[in-house]
């Protein structure tokens, strides 16, 4: 049975006479850098010369340090940058700023899991990860609450790698939520699988290809993105607050009936062996090399694929519905303008 950890499990002073860098000011770094500082821990940003989101950093208050400055002035050191940078910022602003004792940061395990990154012996390798975007994780901090965090050890010289990662998922709000332990490996091959099959991958592919068999068969396309794009929300929503029967008590009769006679019909044994197929390649590596090579050769299949989604017919009509709906991003604000890049 997991073990759910909350305020009254965490011992805070296992960070508060710490110094923590948080390396990257993007979508995850402004959260963890900003929550870290109004829990009263010593915190600094580092980024790299000439980042645009430094004087965002400084506005909000926080101190920024180049990602060598960070490093060496900071005992913990957590790496919020893209996954296929974190190497080589590691190896030339961090393993020259390590000392024995202290201890790096991820909220991802992916270049811990794939050996992209490894830290010396004498160093805490642990993982805080808030199971949520940035904005969300700060702005339920704000407001009181938080995001649940997933906390792992991959490396305990110290003897307080644990102590110290439920501190710092503490010090963003998470302990207000819970925290899960896991490991590196099972929060980085869930996480990659999650959003190639279902969150991201499945679920858009799903939707546009809903879309497009029934506007080829003629129905007004402003109709088919309503029932394949924009009631999805509705759906996750229930499902989110409730679960799937909760949702299916929510919904008609007739949906219930069609979701438990056809969805196995789509999601069929085929699929279903498609996604071993696809868990596979994250297990055995494949896929982190073939990502990793694909950022550094100038990631221009990724740049093709990317500007062939946004010409897809779904997001022309919907980017023209979605003027008549203000009242969806009414009052909130964009990941891009809460933060100014990835440092």
């Amino acid at each position: 049975m997991v073990n759910i950890f909350y305020e009254n499990d965490v011992n805070q002073t296992a960070i508060t006479d710490r110094k923590v860098a948080v390396l990257g000011y993007g979508s995850q770094g402004h959260a963890h850098a900003l929550n870290l500082k109004d829990s009263g821990i010593d915190v600094c940003v580092g980024l790299r010369d000439g980042s645009s989101s430094a004087a965002k950093a400084s506005e909000a208050g926080l101190t920024v340090r180049s990602l060598a400055g960070a490093s060496s002035w900071a005992d913990v050191i957590m790496i919020l940058l893209p996954d296929t940078d974190q190497a080589a910022v590691y190896d030339e602003h961090v393993a020259p700023n390590l000392n024995p004792g202290d201890a790096i940061a991820f909220a991802h395990g992916f270049n811990i899991r794939f050996d992209l990154i490894n830290p010396p012996d004498d160093v805490d390798v642990i993982m805080v990860a808030p199971k949520g975007p940035g904005h969300l994780v700060r702005r339920t901090y704000v407001e009181g609450g938080g995001v649940p965090c997933l906390i792992a050890v991959e490396q305990d010289p110290s003897g307080g790698a644990r102590d110290l990662a439920l501190a710092y998922a503490e010090g963003l709000g998470g302990a207000r939520a819970g925290i899960i332990e896991t490991t590196f490996t099972e929060e980085c091959e869930t996480d990659l699988f999650g959003e190639q099959v279902v969150l991201c991958g499945g679920l858009t592919e799903l939707v546009r290809s809903a879309f497009d068999i029934l506007v080829d068969a003629g129905y007004q396309p402003e109709i088919c993105y309503f029932e394949c794009l924009h009631e999805v929300k509705l759906i996750v929503d229930l499902m989110y607050e409730q679960g799937i029967a909760g949702m299916r008590y929510s919904v008609s009769d007739t949906a219930e009936y069609g979701d438990l006679t056809r969805g196995p019909r789509v999601i069929d044994d085929h699929v279903r062996e498609t996604m071993k197929d696809i868990l596979g390649e994250i297990q055995s590596g494949q896929f982190a090399e073939e990502w990793v090579a694909e950022s550094h050769s100038g990631r221009e299949n990724f740049k093709r694929l990317e500007d062939a989604g946004h010409e897809h017919r779904v997001e022309k009509v919907g980017s023209r519905l979605r003027e008549m709906m203000p009242w969806i991003n009414a009052g909130k604000v964009s990941v891009q303008d809460a933060s100014g890049g990835q440092g």
